[in-house]
């Protein structure tokens, strides 16, 4: 195996492996509360109603928060389908499944649907020059280069841009970045890029993550509070394989599910992952 070879298996086997399975504290039999969902919504704001004594704070319409709120969703009761069109193994995570592509190749696992949804955020918005991701080797990799034409070269251990197509500014090519980003991204360079944050300051758009190997990454994707500040949020994922985007239901509170309460926490009990207090993070 030649050294170029040798670098690309490297960096793909910390990508695949930095999104492995870890034992949540999953209660049996715990069902969503379905006096919280309007099975007629269409998006994340209009198919998930909120607890009494709750209520969303507005977002402005050209903030994350916005655009998570507003992902379109497949109708209620769609089931998770992976890369290759068949059905997830665990099919009681979810409550809901994202209307978003996932590709034809085992790549948009955990951490990269993280970046995809930021990345799809920031492309609608024409904000391109902000759209960057880190390999684990700890290269940059711009979509505003990428737009230009330059391609990812690898040699040896380092890593490059190499002027090698025509300037591509379509969402297909946009696609294409993110596939490349896939492919040298993960948990572990995700976690390195995002700030930590406390609990009680979570806002929508903000990371669970545990970079490594193994390791695992969910995204808050609604949030609702209370007269006395107190916050409850939705949480969305994608495993491995590489599978659709869902928001997960709350495996430890049937009342609440799917709607998380993070106060005072020092661990989450997700549906598939168990994440530490310190582990919340921020684009």
């Amino acid at each position: 195996m030649n050294k170029l070879a040798f670098a690309a298996f490297l960096i793909s086997f910390l990508v695949i492996a930095s999104c492995n399975l870890n034992s949540s504290k999953t209660v049996e039999g715990v069902n969503t509360n379905i006096q919280l969902i309007d099975t007629s919504g269409t998006t994340i704001a209009t198919r998930f109603l909120v607890p009494e004594g709750y209520a969303r704070k507005s977002q402005d319409s050209s903030s994350f928060g916005f655009f998570l709120r507003n992902l379109s969703l497949k109708r209620d009761g769609s089931a998770v389908h992976l890369y290759n069109g068949e059905l997830k193994g665990n099919q009681s995570a979810h409550v809901a499944v994202i209307d978003m592509s996932v590709g034809k190749r085992d790549l948009q696992q955990c951490a990269d649907a993280v970046m995809r949804l930021r990345g799809e955020y920031l492309f609608h918005s024409n904000r391109f020059s902000d759209i960057h991701f880190r390999f684990v080797s700890g290269f940059n990799c711009e979509y505003s280069k990428w737009r230009e034409g330059n391609r990812v070269a690898l040699n040896g251990n380092s890593v490059s841009w190499q002027k090698s197509a025509s300037a591509d500014k379509s969402y297909g090519g946009f696609l294409k970045y993110m596939e490349t980003v896939f492919n040298y991204a993960s948990t572990l360079s995700l976690d390195k890029e995002l700030r930590s944050v406390k609990l009680e300051d979570v806002e929508i758009g903000d990371v669970l993550i545990r970079g490594g190997s193994p390791g695992h990454a969910v995204i808050v994707v609604d949030m609702i509070e209370n007269t006395d500040g107190e916050k409850l949020v939705l949480l969305a994922q994608s495993y491995m394989p590489a599978q659709e985007i869902q928001v997960l239901m709350n495996p430890m509170n049937a009342t609440l599910s799917p709607w998380y309460n993070l106060k005072e926490r020092m661990k989450i009990y997700t549906a598939e992952y168990t994440f530490e207090a310190f582990q919340l993070k921020r684009f």
